[in-house]
C-alpha cells in the first residue's frame, strides 16, 4: 500500500501477478496452464468461467423471488371454518404482539434481515468488480465469508413455519398451512446460495 498525491493505492499479489492457478476445491497453488489439480484431480480455472453474468442472473432472479416470499401468504390459518393468511412481517407483528419475542425475533431475522442482508452484500461484491474498487476488496472479501457462514442457516424460517404447524395441529387449536410465499422464499434463497457460490472474489482484486 503506498500513498500518491495523497491517494491511498493498493497493490495486491494475486494468482494471475504470479503467474500462478489456484485449485478451489483444496487450495493447491499449481503453475499458469495446468487445467487440472495435481493433488485432487479437480479441473482448474484462472477465474470461474461466466462468474459475473451468472452471479448477476441468479442474484436478480434471488431478488424477484424475494418481492412474493414478503408480499404474499406464509401461513394460512383454519378456524373455525374460516381462513385467514399472514404474511411474514404480518407474522412477526403477531408474535411481539402476544409477547412471544424470541420466536418473533427469530422470524425477522432468518425471513427478513438474512435474506436482505446477503442479497446487498452480492450486489455490493459485484459492483466492487464493476467499478474496479481494489481499495474496498479487503471489505468485500470479509463480507464474502460472513454470507458463507451464515448461508447454512437461510433455511431457517421454513422450518420454524413447520415447527408451529406441527405445535399447533397437535394442540388441536386450527389447522396452518403453508402459504404461496413459501415457495417463493425457499426459491429466493436457493438462488442466493448459487449466486454466492457462482461469485469469484478473486476478481475483486484483479486489475
Amino acid at each position: 500500500m503506498r500513498k500518491i498525491y495523497g491517494i491511498t493505492m493498493m497493490k495486491w499479489k494475486t494468482d494471475i501477478s504470479e503467474g500462478r492457478v489456484l485449485c478451489l476445491s483444496c487450495e493447491e497453488l499449481h503453475s499458469l496452464g495446468d487445467n487440472e489439480c495435481q493433488r485432487c484431480g479437480a479441473e482448474i480455472y484462472q477465474r470461474k468461467p461466466s462468474s459475473i453474468a451468472q452471479t448477476w442472473g441468479y442474484v436478480i432472479a434471488a431478488t424477484l423471488f424475494l418481492i412474493p416470499a414478503n408480499l404474499m401468504p406464509m401461513m394460512v390459518v383454519t378456524s373455525l371454518g374460516s381462513d385467514e393468511g399472514s404474511t411474514i412481517m404480518e407474522g412477526v407483528i403477531y408474535f411481539l404482539s402476544h409477547k412471544d419475542y424470541g420466536l418473533g425475533l427469530i422470524i425477522f431475522i432468518a425471513s427478513v434481515a438474512v435474506p436482505v442482508f446477503k442479497l446487498s452484500v452480492v450486489y455490493y461484491l459485484l459492483l466492487i468488480v464493476h467499478l474496479k474498487q481494489r481499495e474496498k476488496a479487503l471489505l468485500g472479501l470479509k463480507l464474502f465469508h460472513i454470507i458463507h457462514i451464515i448461508g447454512k442457516w437461510s433455511m431457517l424460517d421454513i422450518f420454524v413455519v413447520a415447527l408451529m404447524v406441527s405445535m399447533v395441529q397437535f394442540q388441536g387449536l386450527a389447522t396452518i398451512q403453508t402459504g404461496a410465499a413459501a415457495i417463493s422464499f425457499c426459491a429466493a434463497v436457493i438462488f442466493t446460495i448459487i449466486a454466492t457460490e457462482k461469485f469469484d472474489p478473486r476478481l475483486m482484486f484483479d486489475n
